[in-house]
């Protein structure tokens, strides 16, 4: 159990995919970690397919303080998590106290929102690459990307070697 002791929080909102909500969900509780889902408000969400998943807490009671890691999943779901000012401050606060924030597929636009993309190097889904640039991203076209504590992957394909990342990352931290 890698992560014991470690909090690590997953972002929701309607439209998600489901498997890059659940398959990080299960792997860090498999290696020991505290999971909390994070929606704007406690509450039920659901998938892309329908497939729903109650949020344990609401952005706005929670805070950089309160996680080891952050892992924000795709889906179309970014595009409505970056409403909610405390969805974005949180992801910003996140990046900003140097704690792991892990984003895959469409979730760079959660980063792009938070402005923490100047200067870095990241990957996501290949239709969200101008936005990253445009945000300050240097892109790279791989499975993982690791800038400091900042993780990204491209897409569902992706989430074995996201995980392990993110896991790495945690261990380390």
């Amino acid at each position: 159990m890698k992560l014991k002791g470690k909090r690590v929080a997953i972002l929701v909102e309607n439209l998600y995919q489901e498997h890059e909500l659940w398959y990080p969900y299960y792997r860090m509780k498999e290696e020991g970690a505290e999971v909390t889902v994070v929606g704007p408000r406690t509450d039920t969400y659901t998938s892309k397919h329908g497939y729903p998943v109650r949020a344990d807490r609401a952005a706005e009671t929670v805070g950089a303080a309160d996680f080891d890691a952050v892992v924000i999943p795709g889906g179309y779901a970014p595009d409505h998590m970056r409403r909610h000012r405390p969805m974005v401050r949180l992801v910003h606060d996140m990046v900003k106290g140097e704690k792991v924030v892990a984003a895959i597929c469409h979730a760079g636009w959660m980063l792009a929102s938070a402005d923490v993309l100047s200067g870095r190097e990241v990957t996501g889904f290949f239709a969200i690459k101008d936005d990253l640039v445009h945000a300050g991203a240097r892109y790279v076209d791989e499975e993982v990307v690791r800038d400091g504590n900042l993780i990204t992957s491209r897409m569902p394909d992706d989430l074995p070697a996201f995980c392990r990342t993110v896991i790495e990352a945690l261990v380390e931290g």
